[in-house]
């Protein structure tokens, strides 16, 4: 990294931190609509700090649902341009009284930064507009950049491939570069090269026409709650393996010589366990936890309720249950061809005692790192000299459905640059992010800039 660009991040480390703290305040979350304004709020800030770093324009821009904040900086056409992607609304904070400190009120503590979001997204696609402010104020920018930022990733993005189409030549680029994973740690730093498909669903049970007396008719009527609870546990056999039919056809499997590579990935099972606070893991039977988590296919209920659920008792026979229900898909899976599986099993495995509804939601297609492109070679190395040793090639078992629209809509590659932790608690109460992790992050994107550019110049 140029003295200029290193000297820069740390005299404005504080107020690059300041900035996000701001950003964290902001209740951006997509899924409640009571945040609406909040969201939109977001998309504001995000446009403000944009221009503010130096883009050319930015513009907040409408869609059905929420907005996608849109910059670009264009030095000179014939120059590579990198597209960063990020999404700045975030999961829900519910339960709120878990939280040590407030979700929207961030807190440094153990050099690290508690709120919601802090780690997914916006403390990782701020780091990339730092990055740029301090390539740009140093004379050290060496690509062109456009930013297209989010505001319902947390909800499927589901307006953004209709985006993306309208948006095609706008969005030209050479490569997308998005900071929405994490590394294995502060010591050993990884690029994931494999996400995750998605495909979300929520049913509903239904029995009797209003909730009836538990003592009164309990043991005559078929209860809703037991019933789903019955045909949830049927969906995996006793090696937990998946038992709707169909749903592993398409599954690629790994050679033994991949399954070898990730297993050389360092993983500490014990810390892990302790962690979590966990005595035992468990999944399905022949595979490792890191091969559970990144290359196999999983499915697990999310919420479940109905009947009484108040303070105190209430004897009820409940008329209704319900459950939402995600399955993590890996390649070949396509998530409508799932959602067809599951919906079709689903109401097959149903009694006659009660009537079933599936209602898909969001889902996404699994997506893969070419290892032999450019971009993940650009990768590897601002890695390897801002972190003094090679990242290790892994496979993440989260999901960004929009990265595989990326490349059948652009056409172009995607690297993921992550660099938060798996103890991060995204989408968990106490969520946060390392001070050193966002320094260190904006240094190495200044570098994949830098040998991104060397690299597509040798070409």
């Amino acid at each position: 990294m140029s003295t200029a660009i290193n000297k820069y991040i740390g005299q404005h480390q504080q107020r690059f931190i300041d900035e996000l703290f701001d950003l964290l305040r902001i209740p951006s979350v997509s899924a409640d609509s009571k945040f609406r304004n909040d969201v939109l709020e977001a998309a504001n800030f995000v446009r403000d700090k944009l221009l503010a770093a130096g883009v050319d324009e930015a513009e907040v821009i409408t869609t059905a649902g929420h907005p996608v904040v849109y910059a670009e900086k264009i030095l000179d056409p014939v120059l590579p341009t990198i597209l960063v992607y990020g999404h700045y609304d975030v999961q829900p904070a519910d339960p709120y009284e878990l939280w040590d400190s407030p979700p929207f009120e961030p807190v440094i503590k153990d050099e690290n930064i508690y709120a919601r979001g802090a780690a997914d997204d916006k403390g990782q696609f701020y780091m990339h507009v730092k990055a740029f402010e301090a390539m740009l104020q140093t004379g050290g920018l060496t690509c062109n950049v456009k930013f297209m930022i989010e505001g319902e990733e947390e909800v499927g993005s589901e307006n953004l491939e209709d985006f993306l189409q309208e948006n095609q030549q706008r969005l030209k680029a050479d490569v997308i570069l998005i900071s929405d994973t994490s590394i294995i740690s502060t010591e050993t730093p990884s690029i994931t090269i494999g996400l995750k498909g998605l495909s979300y669903l929520a049913v509903e049970v239904t029995g009797p026409n209003r909730d009836l007396h538990s003592g009164v008719y309990g043991g005559a009527v078929d209860n809703p709650i037991n019933v789903l609870c019955k045909m949830i546990a049927s969906l995996k056999d006793e090696n937990n393996k998946i038992t709707i039919p169909g749903f592993y056809d398409k599954v690629v499997a790994l050679s033994e010589a991949e399954r070898t590579a990730l297993a050389k990935a360092p993983f500490d099972l014990a810390a892990y366990m302790q962690d979590l606070g966990l005595e035992a893991v468990d999944g399905e039977k022949g595979y490792s936890t890191l091969e559970r988590t990144g290359i196999r296919p999983t499915l697990d209920v999310n919420g479940m309720w109905g009947g009484y659920i108040g303070e105190g008792a209430k004897t009820v026979l409940p008329a209704k249950a319900f459950a939402k229900i995600s399955m993590r898909l890996v390649p070949d899976q396509d998530s409508d061809e799932i959602a067809r599986l599951f919906t079709a099993h689903f109401m097959s495995i149903a009694p006659a005692t009660v009537k079933v509804k599936v209602t898909p939601h969001h889902g996404g297609k699994p997506y893969v790192t070419p290892l032999d492109s450019i971009a993940f070679q650009a990768a590897s190395m601002a890695f390897e000299e801002a972190w003094g040793k090679k990242p290790v090639p892994t496979r993440d078992g989260g999901s960004i459905p929009i990265v595989a629209l990326f490349d059948e809509i652009l056409k172009i590659d995607t690297v993921l640059m992550g660099f938060g932790l798996d103890s991060d608690a995204i989408h968990s109460p106490n969520e946060k992010f390392g001070v050193f992790n966002f320094v260190k992050g904006i240094e190495t994107i200044t570098l994949f800039h830098k040998h991104f550019s060397a690299l597509k110049n040798k070409l």
